[in-house]
């Protein structure tokens, strides 16, 4: 049975890169749940689907082929044979991706794509329910968080790198704020700590120390 590292958090603690370095140490792969979420966003907006309109959201996410693929240590996801790239990062896909995530249907839809992908072989998912809803038994779940400021900071240095947008701390600070209490308090399968994770406050820890310290938590028998 494949092994599953779950690792939920708020935008900006730092999950993704946290993922990724701790799949490439061990051999997992990476798996971006947000990614998942994002592309229905993306795919809603670029259809004129009203991501304010539950029932609309819900008969359109049925329609999205998404093809995950294990693809340089992570699963890569192509819609009609492309990338999306960092046309889900924008701050347009930020203000609707949880609208659209609040959508049972959805969140059904991802959460079978991401339990099929264990055929691929062991996993470090990253998310906001992984460790809740998706995979709830692992013995490895970890919940990363972060000071507002400090994501907002990671947050900004982030977009202004990949050119995706050239926001201020203050307006990615009220953007992250507002997608928490979205994400908290939605209906199906909010952004909380699960009982029994590790929990690890980033804020004041480099990228090394927060990798050392979820490698150093996991069962003793997945250590390598």
């Amino acid at each position: 049975m494949a092994k599953v590292i779950a690792i939920d958090g708020p935008s900006g603690a730092g999950k993704s890169s946290v993922s990724r370095l701790v799949g490439e140490r061990l051999g997992f792969l990476h798996v971006d749940s947000g990614a998942l979420y994002r592309i229905m966003t993306w795919q809603a907006l670029a259809h004129g689907v009203a991501t304010a309109d539950p029932a609309a959201v819900a008969a359109f996410a049925a329609e999205v082929a998404i093809d995950c693929r294990p693809e340089d240590g992570r699963i890569a996801y192509y819609v009609n044979g492309e990338a999306p790239g960092n046309r889900i990062r924008t701050p347009e896909i930020n203000a609707h991706a949880s609208e659209v995530a609040t959508v049972k249907a959805v969140r059904d839809r991802v959460t079978a794509l991401l339990r099929g992908l264990t055929r691929y072989g062991d996993l470090v998912v990253e998310g906001r329910d992984i460790t809740t809803a998706v995979f709830p038994d692992s013995p490895a779940r970890f919940y990363l968080t972060a000071s507002a400021e400090a994501r907002a900071r990671r947050r900004q240095k982030e977009e202004v790198e990949k050119g995706i947008a050239n926001q201020s701390a203050e307006a990615v600070k009220a953007s992250l704020l507002a997608r928490d209490r979205m994400d908290s308090t939605r209906q199906y399968a909010p952004l909380r700590k699960a009982d029994g994770a590790f929990e690890i406050d980033s804020s004041d820890l480099t990228l090394d120390e927060v990798v050392a310290t979820v490698l150093a938590a996991l069962p003793a028998d997945w250590r390598r």
